[in-house]
């Protein structure tokens, strides 16, 4: 690598809207997120499918599946 042409890697406090903060390394000394693992639906488990005009139903019923 060449000298003084790299930016500086250092510790970074990211903040995300919900609140949760957590330390990382980054070239910048905080960041500000909306959304994190704390809060995602597919991390949280909230996570729902939609179905859209029964497509699930169907695809069950074509494969003999509960």
């Amino acid at each position: 690598m060449k000298k003084g042409i790299h930016p500086e890697y250092m510790a970074c406090t990211v903040t995300c809207a919900c609140g949760n903060t957590f330390e990382t390394k980054s070239t910048k000394d905080a960041m500000r997120i909306d959304i994190c693992n704390e809060c995602h639906p597919f991390f949280t488990g909230s996570e729902r499918q939609v179905d859209t005009a029964g497509r699930i139903e169907k695809f069950k019923q074509r494969y003999n599946m509960k």
